[in-house]
């Protein structure tokens, strides 16, 4: 027998990279005032652009008959435009929220949890139609009033989205999405950092750069989920925002891409929020940036290629003799973060010198005689 799942509007979603996610539906009672408000803001704008268009094929009527037609045409245009395409446009540029949508807090996203793409929105704004149908006429209510059908009733929609699991309308089952709440409080995935590299790049970021709200919750969502994918596949999905980072901030090309990002994320959310400047150790000195590139360490005690074998804790310092030269930057490379998070093993322990015997060696038969 199928366990029994709890009646709620949470549905959990698995993304392309194999991670759960849940999402809280919008059922028809957050989605009718996003109609409405989004009703209105269409029949606003048409408003207020058609009026600009009267204006205008008035005063040019006066040259010519030929404007009072043309006019009517832009203005029956202008309807068909702003009616059909205005959720298209809101949804596929804009998150997939539209005015109302943003106002009562609800987004539309891919049935798998990805923003929803242009020819989605448009597939289930083309079929809205059929989901507000029935179209209930106005002699309904006054039998003098001619026989006009305008009002629809949306019984279509709210029968489809009560029949699914995901709460779609026959738009979002043929476009593959569905609408979810947006939650705008969210918290940090991580409030402290222990890698010791990561406030150190840090404080090399340009203070003048600002984070965009956009890039701000891509890395707040990159770096609760990098603990999920493996270090190749994190520099594989960081090097799409890291590459142009780096000519931006004149950093050294061999940067480990998830290090620049988590060294961001540091930067934004965690670095003014501290009352002490990180302490950063050995690594105190070390540039990552490009013009420094070819010039020596000058510490006195340059940094081993060991990267510390705990997180937050600097390695033990090997023998004179046995010291590595290290340039400036190396410690920030992709072959160091590998190192850091794959630590040598210790070497073994030497076997202890064997104990003087403490007992008298035996006695013959002619001792003490």
């Amino acid at each position: 027998m199928a366990a029994v799942q709890p009646l709620d509007t949470t549905i959990a979603v698995v993304t392309p990279e194999n991670i759960a996610f849940e999402y809280q539906l919008a059922g028809p009672f957050r989605r009718l005032p996003a109609y409405l408000i989004d009703l209105a803001v269409r029949w606003g704008v048409i408003v207020a652009v058609g009026l600009a268009i009267l204006i205008i094929g008035g005063m040019l009527s006066a040259l010519s008959t030929f404007y009072g037609p043309l006019t009517f045409a832009f203005i029956v245009i202008l309807i068909f435009v702003i009616n059909w395409f205005y959720g298209t446009i809101g949804e596929a540029y804009f998150n997939g929220r539209t005015v109302g949508k943003w106002f009562c807090g609800i987004r539309v996203i891919e049935v798998d949890g990805r923003p929803v793409s242009p020819r989605s929105a448009l597939l289930r704004n083309l079929l809205r139609v059929a989901d507000l149908a029935p179209v209930a006429a106005i002699n309904t209510w006054d039998p003098d009033v001619p026989p006009i059908y305008f009002i629809p009733t949306g019984i279509i929609g709210l029968v489809t989205m009560m029949m699914t699991e995901r709460m779609q309308r026959l738009g979002d089952l043929a476009a593959g999405t569905m609408v979810v709440v947006d939650e705008r409080k969210w918290q940090l995935p991580i409030a402290k950092v222990d890698d010791a590299r990561v406030p150190a790049l840090a404080s090399y970021i340009p203070g003048d750069y600002l984070v965009t709200r956009k890039m701000a919750r891509t890395l707040a969502t990159y770096v609760e989920r990098r603990h999920f994918l493996t270090p190749p596949r994190r520099r594989e999905v960081a090097r799409n925002l890291s590459d142009p980072l780096i000519e931006r901030f004149e950093f050294r090309k061999d940067i480990d891409p998830d290090l620049l990002l988590y060294a961001l994320y540091y930067k934004t959310f965690l670095a003014d929020s501290m009352t002490e400047p990180a302490d950063l150790g050995p690594l105190a000195g070390y540039s990552p940036l490009a013009k420094d590139a070819d010039k020596p360490s000058g510490l006195a005690e340059p940094l081993q290629s060991a990267i510390p074998d705990e997180l937050g804790k600097p390695a033990q310092r090997q023998p004179l003799q046995r010291r590595q030269t290290t340039q400036r930057g190396d410690v920030w490379s992709a072959a160091s973060s590998s190192a850091a998070a794959n630590p040598a093993p210790p070497p073994p322990a030497a076997a202890p010198a064997p104990s003087a015997p403490t007992s008298d060696p035996p006695r013959t038969a002619g001792d003490g005689q």
